[in-house]
């Protein structure tokens, strides 16, 4: 008899909790395949910390291959479910396509950006759900605060070092108290000229800081957060958001080139393509886990609407704490459909949450015993250590670091504003130059620049300042843009495929708290995609994650690209690929130099087919 093969599609806390118990459960019986965009599971909960500098991004990463004995681990996207054929298509970091067979599947696919219809939000406003976005928030603010502390003109400093955070729950809260910490250390060292202070805003339509926590710690909170000068507006949002600033809902306008959007979270857009009852964005499942009429199918985490026995009519809310339970009960019950074992039933209470709010202060209700100061701020740290499933001393040693010595207030650039627009279906994942953005997302959906995030004159291949990020340069030979195109669609001949229409969340609890005691916070680390008819056109593969090398124009004219397979279903058809005919390149032909291979893929936006050169006369300079 052969083995049962079980594909777990995603590693946040409900994926990797799934894989690591069956793996101890099934001993070798049974091959496992995780299907991850990353190789490694992220502990969302300290993410403020690595934007704030107190840790390193390997810090809060776990080694996926590392810490899964006897799972094979496969990177890729799931771009679609054949639950007849019991496949999963899915598309590899460059480009390959591939198929997984399962006799067991368990969807654990996560959560991304909620996304409101607010002018601007999408093209100015970044979010907070990967390293990525953690990354460039930390460039970004380092940077922005550095410039202010140049600046002359009160008025370009005074929106430089203003950093607006929309949404008060776990997240927006957390990012807020580490900024203000970070940005009032970096200006001790080195006083702005205009004696300006950074300024931090924490917006929210409720009507109290963290509302899922008891009145108690949200208060605690707030206190902490003013006592560090952050402005608290509770009942005000933004109405709508430019380069310059925003707009907000009391008719206030604030001069800003930073929009962190923590608003919320929406389950993955993966489910949806399956046809199966659904609750609220979530797939319906039984206490089991288990889809009803689908006994090779199970789901858990932020895509599972799992029933809350212990309220009844309810569901499980969309937490960290919830997810890393759900992932140990739903392996124990896909070893029992495979005949070994009892099914169990999932039920569990809230253990409570914690904050961290930086240094030594922190709000927490463990066990429903509401703390704050200095002990809240031991057992919220105590508790993170406890949770993690790896790199515990590397975390204690960075902790300890950061209370003897400064932090290093430095940017690096290696994440660029375009990287990570707010509208992705994989936060997880930077964009990579020369890759289009996959369906169910908007191409531009952060096609201007925050201010100093790029230059002005561009280096030749990359991005122009008005263009959107998913197309090349209009001097690259990768395709062409299309004259008149608005900001939010790709080119039409466009290697890409259509951007996904704005889709609206699909209402998880405003601010939900997402994490264990200490946890707080939705969990992530995902595979995508979706079937025809989804918000993200199923079977539509991604690009080559790079090309091999720079592939000049030849007489001025640029080669198509090799047109990309459809294996979608339905409506999806195949993908346009880059136009051909004369290029767009001005002045005179060059030398082309050898030829590239046939195959090789056009070049990205930031791969150029000679010497970067300024038109300004300057030296090319990263991101600032």
């Amino acid at each position: 008899m052969s083995r049962p093969r079980i594909v777990i599609v995603g590693a946040g806390f409900a994926g990797y909790r799934t894989a690591r118990t069956l793996s101890r459960l099934t001993r070798h019986q049974a091959d496992i395949t995780l299907l991850n965009p990353t190789d490694y599971f992220l502990y969302l909960p300290l993410l403020p910390q690595v934007a704030a500098g107190i840790l390193e991004p390997r810090r809060v990463s776990v080694s996926l291959s590392g810490t899964l004995p006897h799972v094979r681990l496969v990177l890729g996207e799931a771009d679609g479910i054949d639950l007849d054929g019991r496949t999963v298509r899915y598309t590899g970091p460059e480009g390959e396509e591939g198929t997984l067979a399962y006799d067991r599947l368990v969807l654990a696919a996560g959560s991304v950006n909620k996304l409101l219809p607010i002018p601007g939000v999408a093209e100015h406003a970044h979010g907070f759900r990967g390293l990525p976005e953690a990354l460039y928030l930390r460039d970004h603010v380092t940077r922005q605060v550095e410039l202010a502390a140049a600046a002359d003109d009160r008025a370009e400093c005074a929106a430089r070092c203003t950093f607006v955070v929309v949404g008060a729950g776990y997240t927006g809260t957390e990012v807020a108290a580490h900024g203000a910490m970070y940005t009032d250390a970096q200006v001790r060292k080195h006083p702005m000229r205009t004696g300006m202070r950074p300024r931090w805003m924490l917006l929210d339509v409720a009507p109290r800081v963290m509302p899922e926590m008891d009145e108690r710690l949200s208060r605690t909170a707030e206190r902490v957060l003013r006592q560090r000068g952050v402005e608290v507006r509770m009942g005000t949002s933004v109405k709508e958001a430019t380069h310059d600033g925003v707009v907000l809902t009391d008719g206030s306008t604030v001069d800003t080139r930073t929009l962190v959007w923590c608003v919320g979270v929406r389950p993955d857009p993966l489910v949806e393509s399956l046809g199966l009852p659904m609750e609220r964005g979530r797939l319906l499942v039984d206490p089991h886990l288990q889809v009803p009429g689908r006994p090779e199918l199970f789901a858990c985490g932020d895509v599972a609407a799992v029933p809350d026995l212990n309220q009844p009519g309810q569901y499980t809310p969309m937490t960290a704490q919830h997810a890393w339970r759900h992932g140990k009960v739903c392996a124990h019950n896909v070893v029992a459909s495979l005949g070994r074992g009892q099914r169990r039933t999932y039920r569990h209470r809230d253990l409570g949450f914690v904050v961290d709010l930086g240094g030594a202060k922190a709000a927490a209700n463990p066990l429903g015993l509401p703390m704050s100061g200095p002990a809240a701020g031991a057992v919220t740290r105590g508790y993170h250590l406890a949770a993690m499933p790896g790199n515990r001393v590397r975390v204690a040693a960075d902790w300890l670091l950061d209370a003897v010595l400064p932090r290093q207030a430095v940017q690096l650039g290696l994440v660029r504003s375009w990287s990570v627009p707010l509208e992705s279906s994989s936060p997880e994942v930077a964009r990579v130059p020369g890759r289009p953005e996959r369906p169910g997302t908007d191409a531009g959906g952060a096609g201007r620049h925050r201010g100093g995030d790029e230059p002005k004159d561009k280096p030749s291949g990359e991005p122009a300042d008005e263009q959107p990020r998913s197309e090349p340069a209009r001097n690259q030979p990768g395709g062409e843009p299309a004259k008149g195109q608005p900001g939010g669609e790709p080119a039409r001949n466009q290697p890409g495929g259509e951007p996904a229409r704005n889709q609206p969340g699909s209402e998880p609890a405003k601010n939900q708290p997402d994490g264990e005691p200490g946890g707080s916070r939705s969990h992530g680390g995902r595979a995508k995609g979706g079937q025809s008819g989804s918000p993200r056109a199923s079977g539509k593969p991604r690009r080559a994650v790079e090309a091999a090398g720079p592939r000049p124009a030849r007489g001025g004219s640029g080669k198509p690209g090799k047109s990309s397979r459809a294996s979608g279903a339905g409506s999806a058809g195949k993908r346009s690929t880059a136009p051909s005919g004369p290029s767009r390149s001005a002045g005179p032909p060059t030398d082309p130099g050898p030829e590239p291979p046939a195959n090789q893929p056009p070049p990205g936006p930031d791969i150029a087919p000679g010497p970067v050169r300024r038109t300004d006369g300057r030296a090319a300079e990263g991101d600032s």
